[in-house]
């Protein structure tokens, strides 16, 4: 039968995951970096999900699809245990969130323990919306993998009212992250840039792309060098 069905389009999909809790039939799902329509009839196709898409990848056609199953829903959520889910939204690398703390409570937790001051998800380069909410704005810290296991003071020295993404020059496909950083810095009027990368040789890739990415903005690029021993070995600041 021809009906109203979801169709993503893969190529504007970045996997950021908003979609996934607008949808009360679980009719969407990541899969390998990408939201897919795991069935048809699993889709009302009412168009929830369209509004909660960052890059415009979803939309409502008329195609030849199974007609639309409220039972086999019923059963595909008992079964997924979606109807048991947490109030949180699944999966952070999945799902666009900002995260508030309450004021003065920076560093210290009310108890007296330290705090996180990791103010968003997703926070891996890939995963990320350059259109997230909290790149508008923002100072932007690019930090390599390995950094927050070396250098113990991340948090309060660098992370702290900073939008974070994490990435890894040697481990990662990274063919795509100058022209995301691009995107990134270029449409949420970034304030700065600061990269905290490894004193490794293949780490210092994650400085070459952030110079890509920031050539001619007039950002202000903060270039830390860890050293393996977690110290500061390098500090560098420039205009772009």
């Amino acid at each position: 039968m021809k009906r109203a069905v979801v169709v993503i389009d893969e190529d504007k999909c970045n996997g950021c995951g908003a979609c996934i809790p607008s949808c009360a039939e679980g009719a969407l799902q990541i899969v390998d970096g990408k939201a897919k329509l795991i069935a048809d009839r699993y889709c009302d196709g009412l168009g929830a999900c369209l509004g909660e898409c960052p890059e415009g990848a979803i939309s409502i056609q008329e195609r030849e699809a199974d007609a639309f199953d409220q039972a086999a829903v019923a059963t595909h959520l008992a079964s997924s245990s979606r109807l048991h889910a947490p109030a949180h939204p699944g999966c952070p690398g999945q799902t666009t969130q900002v995260l508030t703390r309450p004021v003065g409570l920076h560093g210290q937790h009310p108890a007296g323990q330290l705090q996180s001051e990791l103010a968003q998800w997703p926070i891996q380069l890939a995963l990320v919306s350059p259109r997230a909410p909290y790149f508008d704005g923002a100072n932007l810290l690019v930090a390599a993998d390995c950094v927050p296991f070396a250098f113990p003071d991340l948090h309060r020295q660098y992370l702290r009212d900073r939008a974070l993404v994490v990435a890894c020059p040697k481990l990662d496909d990274t063919s795509h992250y100058a022209a995301k950083l691009v995107e990134i810095v270029k449409a949420n009027r970034v304030r700065s840039v600061t990269v905290l990368h490894m004193e490794v040789p293949c780490c210092f890739g994650l400085a070459q792309i952030v110079n890509a990415a920031t050539s001619g903005t007039g950002v202000t690029v903060r270039d830390v060098v860890i050293g393996i021993d977690g110290t500061v070995k390098e500090e560098h600041k420039r205009t772009a």
